[in-house]
């Protein structure tokens, strides 16, 4: 008898993982929806940014020069050392170019005071002149955003750069 009561709680046994099954099916099923439509949202609104981001580059670039060139000393303990600075801003959106002609007493005096404000040692290496073209970018950005809203201005260049 006992040998037949074994076979019968067998038998319930694999009865059991059948019923549930379908359920667990369904489960899995309900996430790899969720998973795909996730994946297909979050491709899709990245994408965005990158198409726009192609389209502003294939537009044409502006440049603005910033004429007359900045003029300004710098510090070099006892002696008296003149920096002279050429500056153009480069951007594909002309309304940053025109943003930026607007205001540019307020980023004259911003560069002004970022460039004299620099060491001769520093300025007169290849990397102190690499920072200084950068902060200066992140100046320019700073005031035209403000106004525009978004950065705008995509580079800055130093089109002559003397030290006396």
């Amino acid at each position: 008898m006992s040998n037949d009561e074994a076979p019968e709680v067998v038998e319930d046994e694999e009865q059991a993982p059948r019923e549930r099954s379908p359920l667990l099916i369904g489960i899995v099923v309900v996430l790899l929806v969720a998973l795909a439509g996730g994946g297909y949202y979050w491709q899709s609104h990245r994408a965005a940014p990158d198409k726009q981001a192609k389209a502003e580059a294939n537009k044409p670039e502006i440049f603005l020069a910033m004429d007359p060139a900045f003029v300004v000393t710098l510090r070099d303990g006892d002696a008296l050392r003149y920096l002279q600075v050429g500056v153009t801003l480069m951007a594909h959106d002309e309304q940053a170019i025109t943003v930026a002609k607007d205001v540019d007493p307020i980023l004259r005096d911003g560069l002004v005071s970022l460039f004299s404000s620099q060491k001769f040692e520093t300025v007169s290496e290849t990397a102190g002149r690499e920072k200084l073209q950068a902060d200066a970018l992140a100046e320019v950005r700073k005031v035209v955003g403000k106004r525009l809203g978004r950065p705008g201005i995509d580079a800055l260049y130093f089109t002559s750069f003397v030290i006396q």
